[in-house]
């Protein structure tokens, strides 16, 4: 494992509780999209499922239903915090058809085609090696399986996660981010994941644009939700002093005005790609 994938998995393992703490917030914008990757899967009762980079677990748990006590599902994630936190959701939800590992999405320790489908959503932009990542998901995939993936679309489409780098940048805090570097929008271009999917094998490709919207009570609180689940954010905070913190803050809820309601309550849309394909 190089050195970059040892500080990203470090970093996702310092985000981790903060992630817990906002699960059912990120789960509610986001579970739509989940529903459409597993209604893309076709799962049937008694399938094998793996979960890849999957975090607090809520999109494989949704498989896990379906592919019934005939099916296993497996969980797994980089970070040991984040299969923990998958651990006890599965727990709190009664599920008894699935399995947790440590693995990395880049690194998978299971053989090949050893499941019927795989599932990866938001993690294969976020490693060193994306290319490897998603040919990894589709390898562990048996001939004829499917493989779902995840990932955003363009930054400006997707203000809620742009609008404290952009105001950092603005006010001379912040750098232009590396579009090559792992990151929310890695593969965000049109085709970027499609091309790795045909590199990686796959084939009767699928791609889709689901929406989502973020909803959160007001701006202050979606600034502590930024905080809770942004890498970068909290490296650039842990770099300013209170003063230019509080800078960058109001720039950036300056940036979301447009999406605050007459009650203060905020709606920030955004977009991500869904991309299937079959071994």
């Amino acid at each position: 494992m190089t050195d970059t994938r040892t500080e990203q998995i470090e970093a996702w393992r310092a985000v981790a509780p903060g992630w817990n703490r906002r699960r059912a917030l990120f789960w509610k914008a986001t579970r739509s999209l989940s529903e459409r990757m597993i209604e893309l899967l076709e799962l049937v009762p008694g399938e094998r499922v793996i979960d890849v980079a999957a975090g607090p677990g809520d999109t494989g748990f949704l498989a896990a239903e379906l592919i019934g006590v005939e099916g296993r599902l497996l969980s797994t994630d980089a970070a040991p915090e984040m299969v923990d936190a998958a651990r006890a959701r599965a727990a709190e939800l009664g599920l008894r058809n699935v399995d947790f590992a440590v693995n990395d999405a880049a690194e998978l320790t299971m053989a090949s085609d050893s499941f019927d489908a795989a599932i990866c959503r938001f993690g294969v932009m976020l490693v060193p090696d994306c290319s490897r990542a998603v040919a990894e998901v589709a390898r562990v995939v048996r001939a004829g399986g499917r493989a779902v993936y995840v990932v955003w679309a363009e930054d400006a489409r997707n203000p809620w996660m742009t609008a404290p780098g952009r105001a950092a940048l603005a006010l001379g805090y912040g750098d232009t981010p590396d579009p090559d570097a792992p990151g929310p929008f890695r593969l965000a271009a049109p085709g970027a994941l499609r091309a790795l999917a045909v590199k990686a094998g796959l084939t009767q490709i699928h791609e889709e644009e689901v929406a989502i919207t973020w909803r959160v009570e007001s701006l202050d609180q979606w600034w502590e939700c930024s905080l809770d689940l942004s890498r970068n954010l909290q490296s650039l905070v842990s770099r300013l002093d209170e003063t230019e913190i509080a800078e960058v803050r109001d720039r950036a809820k300056e940036l979301l005005a447009e999406f605050v309601d007459g009650d203060g309550s905020v709606h920030v849309p955004g977009v991500a790609r869904v991309l299937l394909g079959r071994r």
